[in-house]
């Protein structure tokens, strides 16, 4: 057990190690700052470092800090970019005995927490053979904890647990209209009346299009309750024993996920940002977000997205029109129309740090915002300039 503690302090040393980069340090910082309740390692590190995600900066000046993930009330950290001494003012390492629950986190967990649990994306063939609910005990038209469901497609034995899930939206993307266009991104909902012949019948716009391939990023399903399996066949049974809201015939069974998130997440830049990564939706607004809302975004773990990985989000630049070199009918507009129009740099909004990586898509969390977040903004690397 000691070996397999080293082995895991080690390997978080060289993690940290890896991501930290030559510290960048806010003007007119403090030499040192204690820790206050409802503080984040994040939100300490955006107020002293002119790049939040490098906070394993500030833990690998205090030695005192055993664990960088668990910080307290009370505690005083050296934030000059000096070592600590044993002169005056120095901190001694000591033990600590408050309990862990008194922790400061690293980033608002709490903000995530419906999404860690009960939020996942499946692929097309994944979502057209999951089995799915034909009935409920007694007739039923819908069903609760402590009653039988009856699953078709069902390939479990007896004792099983598993997850009720129901999808809550597609994302797919289309070819560009015009050259030199991104792909766009849609997430379309499912129908009112029953989600699954309305998503499996209506592909996006069309499955081909004259400019291309549509390409289906992912299914958003709601993790919503767990079932026990008690007979296996062609239609199998299972009870219900736990669900946060009815069940109707047509929601599906899949495999309950043996760990659907992460427990602690480490900010960090990446290697590489990839080509064309997009805000796609909301989860919980229709126009816009900011601070500590979900973003769902086009780029998964087969682009080398990871959690942790942190992006600057930008608004692309808009198209206008110089008025002033080219009057409205001047020969200059008329022989040269679209010299006339101009494409603004693109504006700065916030950062996201992504907590849940699918496939094709993933979930951020928007950590700070000087604007709102828009539908079709784009991710960039934090450490340079587009």
């Amino acid at each position: 057990m000691l070996k397999k503690l080293l082995a895991v302090s080690a390997g978080l040393l060289f993690t940290l190690t890896v991501y930290a980069a030559t510290v960048d340090w806010a003007d007119h910082h403090p030499d040192r700052y204690v820790v206050k309740k409802g503080d984040t390692l994040w939100g300490i590190s955006a107020r002293f470092l002119r790049k939040p995600w490098l906070w394993p900066e500030i833990w690998q000046d205090n030695p005192q800090v055993k664990n960088p993930h668990l910080i307290y009330p009370g505690d005083e950290l050296v934030l000059s970019g000096g070592r600590l001494g044993h002169g005056r003012g120095s901190i001694e390492p000591h033990a600590r005995v408050t309990s862990l629950d008194d922790a400061i986190p690293p980033i608002p967990l709490s903000a995530l927490k419906q999404w860690l649990k009960n939020v996942r994306i499946v692929g097309e063939d994944d979502y057209k053979n999951a089995p799915h609910v034909v009935g409920i005990e007694e007739n039923q038209l819908r069903g609760t904890a402590g009653q039988l469901i009856y699953i078709r497609g069902l390939n479990a034995q007896p004792g099983q647990k598993l997850a009720l899930v129901r999808p809550m939206g597609r994302y797919y993307d289309m070819p560009p209209i015009k050259d030199g266009a991104v792909r766009e991104v849609f997430r379309q909902e499912p129908d009112a009346r029953d989600g699954r012949p309305a998503m499996l019948w209506r592909h996006g716009p069309n499955e081909f299009t004259l400019a291309g391939d549509v390409h289906f990023l992912g299914y958003e399903m709601l993790n919503f309750g767990t079932v026990e399996v008690t007979r296996s066949g062609d239609v199998s049974s299972a009870l219900v024993t736990y669900s946060d809201f009815e069940i109707r015939p047509g929601d599906y069974v899949l495999p309950i996920e043996d760990q659907p998130y992460d427990f602690q997440y480490v900010p960090h830049s990446p290697n590489r940002a990839p080509d064309n990564m997009r805000v796609a939706a909301f989860t919980d607004a229709l126009d816009a977000v900011g601070k500590n809302q979900v973003v769902a975004l086009t780029r998964g773990s087969e682009d080398g997205i990871d959690n942790g990985m942190t992006f600057s989000i930008y608004h692309p630049g808009e198209e206008v029109v110089d008025e002033t070199d080219y009057t409205e009918g001047s020969a200059r507009k008329f022989f040269h129309p679209h010299d006339a129009r101009v494409n603004l740099p693109p504006e700065f909004i916030g950062h996201v740090m992504i907590f849940r990586t699918f496939n094709r898509v993933s979930y951020g969390l928007v950590m700070d915002s000087v604007k709102p977040v828009h539908l079709g903004d784009f991710l960039h690397d934090p450490n340079k300039t587009p």
